[in-house]
């Protein structure tokens, strides 16, 4: 409820050409009375049965939009009656979202309680796994812009229209019985969308669409291109595009400034111009690389986030931080340049090494750790399942966690405060990966053992107890994360700690957690900081 299913379902069936029709709407003009009316007279058991009826007599007819209500999901028959009788949009909003579209919405009678806000939180744990169950696009509304929604809705069917058409094996049609779930990055004129789901790389319309001009330059490197490269460049070539292939050698040790010249030494030799789009297909490293050529070649190309791993799909794909590592500092040359579209194709994972898997859910635990603990008590409660690839749990941490860092940058792009706070654990960990070298420790490692120090730091600090320290080491721990640090000597981890981008005036800046589920930004008394060193830290 609240989530603007008659709004949205009025403007979707106008630019289709069809009826629209609101369920809810349909029972009052039969009944003559009002939805409170029949709850309060009736009881919601006679209401769900009208529902249900009504439900399946439209399902009868072709040609129309549907929006049901909130509840219509309860019933197994209305589910299998949905789902095999037409293309299921669930518009997701969070509590908060609903809260305010409903505050003052007497015509809803499951929020006519003591305590709404609660009553919500119930309906959304009791409902949502069943709108998962049944829904083949899944769209995030938690953005202002109506129309934009809608268009996206509408390049959503228009992919999986083409996909139905192009299905020609079991293994293809298999796709379809996953949801695509599609959020925005919302930054004004450079808003961009996030499509997740499996499958996306065999369907070349969602890339398509993102690519206006002749040239295609798909960059990626020798582990990724020999997975996907031609997946993903045979039908660009056969749409009549030019595809240049740029393959990279793979590892955190060559994000460097010579890798990067030889993306732009292929982009000058095939005369690619300003309308050339560059396809960053790969892991983190390969989006920063791409994304900042894209950022410098003739000052500025269009580019699209294809990511592959896990690291990449919930944290580096998402908000334009691009660059390059240098020998005194990672990621510290670089440039804030968005994407047009992120598609992360959870099909990838499968052949993601557990290694790789397990840095990637260093950034999953990060997003919950400091902004969302209801989060992080779900990776607490599924991270057996989120370790052996469950597909339905990586798809919602993938999605929560891009709505969690696409609400952050969209309030602070350029990291000029808030956006800071998504380095949590970073600060140690990019300490780990340079005293290293980098490419000894994966990003992610290096992230989830410095969470581990970052929340010993917060207890020192008095910010957290003794157990939420336990619970975040055991987390990291049941991911696969090391939670002991090398013994790179207390006046090098100092030095390597000040080479960061969020230290002011030399001052080392942390992100603590005050309390767990809610960040804290500042610095920390360089005793307590010894101390934090000492207890986290092994010889080699």
């Amino acid at each position: 409820m609240g989530a603007g299913k008659t709004t949205i379902g009025r403007i979707l069936a106008r630019k289709l050409g069809m009826r629209f029709v609101d369920s809810d709407h349909e029972i009052e003009a039969r009944t003559g009375a009002s939805i409170p009316w029949i709850f309060e007279i009736e009881g919601e058991e006679s209401f769900r049965r009208r529902e249900s009826e009504v439900i399946r007599e439209l399902c009868a007819e072709g040609g129309i939009v549907l929006a049901t209500g909130g509840g219509a999901v309860l019933s197994a028959e209305n589910r299998a009656l949905l789902k095999s009788c037409g293309t299921v949009v669930y518009l997701r909003a969070n509590v908060n979202s609903i809260m305010v579209r409903t505050a003052h919405d007497k015509n809803r009678p499951l929020l006519q309680t003591a305590d709404p806000r609660r009553k919500l939180e119930e309906l959304t744990a009791q409902r949502e796994p069943l709108y998962r169950e049944i829904a083949e696009l899944v769209i995030d509304t938690g953005r202002p812009n109506v129309q934009s929604m809608v268009q996206t809705i509408l390049d959503q069917l228009e992919a999986l229209e083409a996909t139905r058409r192009a299905r020609c094996t079991p293994a293809t049609s298999s796709m379809t019985q996953h949801s695509t779930i599609s959020l925005t990055v919302d930054l004004g004129e450079r808003s961009y969308p996030i499509a997740i789901g499996p499958g996306l790389l065999s369907d070349p319309a969602p890339l398509a669409q993102h690519i206006k001009g002749r040239q295609v330059a798909i960059v990626t490197n020798t582990t990724v291109g020999p997975l996907y490269l031609e997946r993903v460049a045979a039908p660009l070539r056969a749409a009549g595009r030019e595809v240049i292939e740029i393959v990279l050698p793979d590892g955190e040790q060559y994000k460097t400034m010579e890798t990067l010249m030889q993306v732009f030494d292929a982009l000058l030799a095939n005369k690619c111009d300003r309308k050339t789009t560059l396809v960053a297909l790969g892991g983190g490293v390969i989006g920063d690389l791409t994304g900042f050529a894209a950022a410098s070649y003739m000052r500025g190309v269009p580019f699209v986030q294809v990511p592959t791993t896990l690291l990449a799909q919930v944290d580096s794909s998402v908000g334009g931080k691009t660059g390059i590592n240098h020998p005194l500092g990672k990621n510290m040359i670089g440039a804030f340049y968005q994407p047009r579209a992120v598609l992360a194709d959870t099909a990838t994972l499968a052949t993601l090494p557990a290694r790789e898997l397990a840095a990637g859910l260093a950034e999953v635990i990060k997003h919950g750790a400091i902004i969302d603990a209801a989060f992080f008590d779900w990776i607490e409660q599924n991270i057996g399942k989120l370790v052996a690839r469950d597909q339905a749990a990586l798809a919602h941490a993938i999605a929560r966690s891009c709505e969690i860092k696409a609400d952050v940058v969209r309030q602070d792009e350029r990291e000029g405060g808030l956006r800071a706070i998504l380095n949590f654990g970073h600060t140690f960990g990019h300490a780990i990966e340079n005293g290293l070298g980098y490419g000894v420790w994966l990003h992610g490692e290096a992230v989830g053992c410095g969470m581990v120090m970052a929340a010993d730091l917060s207890r020192r600090m008095g910010y957290i107890d003794d157990a939420a320290v336990r619970r975040v080491r055991a987390l990291v721990a049941a991911a696969g994360l090391p939670t002991v640090a090398p013994d790179l000597g207390a006046e090098r981890w100092l030095e390597l700690m000040e080479v960061d981008k969020k230290n002011e005036g030399g001052d080392i800046k942390f992100i603590l957690l005050k309390p767990l589920g809610s960040p804290s930004i500042g610095g920390a008394p360089r005793a307590l900081l010894l101390e934090t060193l000492a207890a986290c830290v092994v010889a080699p």
